[in-house]
């Protein structure tokens, strides 16, 4: 996991280096005149449709990124909510209490009333909850390792936009790049930096888009991971608060 992870972050050096670079090349071409500054006027950064339009074909695979990240992190928002995964409301109290009053069988009804990740990972110890300590924890280990990888499978749409997102954005650049000196080397555009600063402009959008796409899926992937772990915490502290009980009244 974490070597795949570490792996952005050389491609994100990338794309800034030459984002950088290019803001250098923007500097050096427009000191020569005020040419590229007219070219450009307040309305045209103002609007946000022209600036897309500007980034070229490759706005469009970027903003399918996008509605892809926004979609995956709406559905494990939901999906991830305590009152879902059964961490919240009263469920919790309401198994450790048959487990107390009721023992292993009112524990179970209760559980099996519940139909929540969490319900499942406790009716798996309390199935063999007169069987061998160790069995019964391997049992539960297997049961909450299960449900926990359930539910950071769609996780990786949100590590795969964040991965591509910049990598589409650094092309469209470079791309762009290309498109720029192309055009000034056949229109023999020595001497007009407007040109130059013109065709940079519209190729540091596409990274722009690239970066404002990433950075907000990552961020939610690391939210709704985080959102899992306390899960798996929770689920741990509750399964020992019924096995107390159960130990209790043996």
């Amino acid at each position: 996991m974490y070597s795949v992870c570490s792996a952005p972050f050389t491609h994100l050096s990338s794309t800034m280096f030459v984002t950088l670079a290019s803001f250098a090349l923007i500097h050096s071409a427009t000191q020569g005149g005020n040419e590229a500054a007219q070219a450009f006027n307040a309305a045209d950064l103002g609007s946000l449709y022209s600036l897309l339009l500007k980034g070229g074909p490759l706005m469009v695979p970027i903003g399918l990124c996008s509605i892809m990240a926004l979609a995956f992190a709406t559905e494990r928002w939901i999906r991830l909510r305590p009152s879902h995964l059964g961490t919240g409301g009263s469920f919790p109290r309401k198994v450790v209490d048959s487990a107390r009053e009721g023992g292993v069988e009112s524990a179970m009804s209760t559980c099996e009333s519940g139909r929540s990740p969490l319900a499942r990972i406790l009716c798996s110890g309390l199935k063999h909850s007169t069987g061998p300590f160790l069995e019964r924890e391997k049992m539960v280990e297997d049961t909450a390792a299960s449900e926990v990888k359930r539910l950071g499978q769609n996780l990786r749409p949100l590590l795969l936009v964040w991965l591509i997102a910049p990598l589409l954005g650094l092309l469209g650049t470079v791309w762009g790049m290309i498109e720029a000196f192309s055009e000034i080397a056949m229109q023999e555009g020595l001497g007009k930096p407007e040109m130059l600063a013109a065709g940079i402009y519209q190729a540091l959008t596409t990274t722009a888009a690239g970066l404002a796409v990433a950075i907000p899926a990552v961020v939610a992937h690391h939210y709704l991971k985080g959102r899992i772990e306390l899960f798996a915490r929770r689920s741990e502290e509750i399964y020992r608060e019924v096995d107390a009980e159960l130990a209790a009244r043996a």
